[in-house]
């Protein structure tokens, strides 16, 4: 593996620009869950089954009871670059492992594929994991994750923002080179020109203020601002106040409401990467006296985790929206059917972590890795590895399709 170690303002359509949220220490809450629940009162389209819920529920416990999963599990992905441990932001894995989860949250929306289960598809053909000499195409988000290694073996310092946000380092032609399709695939890589105006973006931000060129340098500057006592929650609004291309929220009904897909997965990637190997030892990110408080991030509204949350009756639909999504029909970024989805997905996961707090599990009841599991889970069924036994589903429908950077 092969790292580089450590401009010109990008081109970002004004649309994508919203203004910034008021301080978080405003709100008692995630701002998430409440503008979760205006937007599902106020549409009215997706239902929550509790009784479901609470039959999923069981069954997440009784899997993760058999299979640990936890915060850790985020380091046994094939794909994942992991951090040295301990902990030392010197070391140049380190730098190169947090620059990575930046780019690739700044990168992490918009993967599904006109193509869906056929082979010409869109994906990157390289290595089933680092150090394997079995080559396979990923597609979907693993496209990106691959995409990126790829570039890194080939000597392409593609992660380090003072590359990629440089036209004359890093033309527009590099980028398309590292995002190439494998030889089969009769497409190209979805929203190829938003990707490549949110890397100048964010590398330009990194680069120009008081980062230093780098993610590790924003979180230097992060844990400086808050004392060193700074949450996973300051850190989505630290991160929503810095980079106009993560500010997933928009006008709805006469309110502001917030979704904050990619800022709260960027956080949490952040908090699990560096997750230590003895959680009564101070994370390395969060060393305040409340540490991350990772319990006030929601889930990540995208259009995986409500597939999968159909699949276990737990979302229950309208006629018209089954329709909609069985014969391919885009709904509109901000449209009511694509907003009562995403926030939906949001209180229903929001009511299985409080369904396995009821139960005391001593399981981390977090909506970020009840998420973590609901994903992988879903991408396991896509793939067409095994079913779920023991528990009562619907058929599976096909993802919701909105083309959007916000997820």
């Amino acid at each position: 593996m092969t790292f580089f170690v450590p401009s010109t303002s990008p081109v970002f359509d004004e649309k994508h620009i919203q203004e910034s949220v008021p301080p978080l220490k405003m709100h008692p809450t995630n701002p998430v869950v409440s503008s979760a629940e205006f937007v599902l009162e106020q549409t009215d389209i997706v239902k929550i089954n509790d009784d479901a819920v609470k039959k999923a529920t069981q069954y997440i416990l009784k899997q993760v009871s058999s299979e640990p999963y936890t915060p850790r599990t985020w380091r046994t992905h094939p794909l994942h670059i992991c951090p040295p441990e301990p902990y030392d932001p010197d070391d140049i894995l380190t730098g190169a492992c947090l620059n990575w989860i930046f780019l690739i949250s700044s990168l992490n929306f918009s993967f599904w594929s006109e193509k869906e289960g056929q082979l010409d598809r869109y994906g990157i053909e390289w290595r089933t994991s680092w150090g394997s000499e079995t080559m396979t195409v990923h597609t979907g988000y693993w496209s990106l994750v691959a995409a990126l290694n790829r570039a890194l073996e080939e000597g392409i310092p593609i992660i380090d923002p003072q590359f990629y946000s440089s036209e004359t380092l890093c033309p527009d032609s590099l980028i398309a080179h590292v995002f190439r399709a494998a030889p089969q695939s009769a497409e190209s890589m979805p929203l190829f020109n938003e990707r490549l105006a949110i890397m100048r973006e964010v590398g330009a931000i990194l680069c120009n203020n008081e980062f230093g060129g780098s993610y590790l340098g924003f979180l230097q500057a992060f844990q400086t601002r808050y004392d060193n006592q700074g949450t996973a929650l300051d850190l989505v609004q630290f991160v929503t106040d810095s980079f106009p291309s993560f500010r997933d929220d928009r006008m709805f009904n006469g309110r502001r409401v917030y979704f904050w897909k990619r800022p709260q997965i960027l956080v949490a990637e952040t908090w699990a990467a560096f997750y230590p190997e003895n959680p009564y030892i101070p994370h390395p990110i969060f060393p305040g006296l409340d540490g991350a408080r990772i319990s006030a991030l929601t889930m990540f509204a995208d259009y995986r985790v409500p597939q999968i949350l159909h699949h276990l009756r737990i979302l229950a639909y309208p006629p018209s929206l089954k329709h909609e999504l069985c014969t391919g029909m885009p709904l509109g970024a901000g449209s009511r059917e694509e907003m009562s989805l995403r926030a939906a997905s949001i209180i229903a996961v929001e009511r299985i972590r409080s369904e396995i707090m009821r139960c005391g599990s001593d399981w981390e009841a977090s909506c970020v890795l009840i998420d973590f599991y609901l994903w992988d889970l879903a991408k396991k069924l896509q793939g067409g590895k095994g079913c779920l036994e023991g528990i009562e589903t619907e058929g599976i429908l096909p993802v919701h399709r909105t083309r959007s950077i916000w997820y």
